[in-house]
């Protein structure tokens, strides 16, 4: 299962409070559709029916159930540059 960071913890519930989104509401990660490459990442008011629903500290991530295979056993960590855009990265769980 996907761990989130301290660093990711903090800064999805700032994406998410900043975007006035309801109580409950979280970030949603898709996998590859479309011929596109790589993951989606999106703020979403509730999760989809089959996503994985993994909290911290008060930090919601929707994984669609692609997304979910490709991130088990990884943890999600982020920061924010100095200019305010946020950047999410993935490492090895307690990495």
């Amino acid at each position: 299962m996907l761990e989130l960071t301290d660093n990711a913890t903090q800064v999805i519930r700032a994406l998410v409070g900043n975007s006035q989104m309801p109580d409950g509401a979280g970030l949603r990660v898709a996998g590859p559709s479309d011929g596109q490459e790589g993951l989606t990442i999106s703020t979403a008011r509730t999760p989809r029916d089959g996503d994985q629903i993994v909290e911290a500290e008060g930090a919601r991530v929707f994984l669609e159930p692609v997304a979910a295979a490709m991130l088990d056993n990884t943890a999600l960590d982020a920061r924010v540059d100095d200019d305010g855009a946020v950047q999410f990265m993935l490492t090895s769980p307690g990495g």
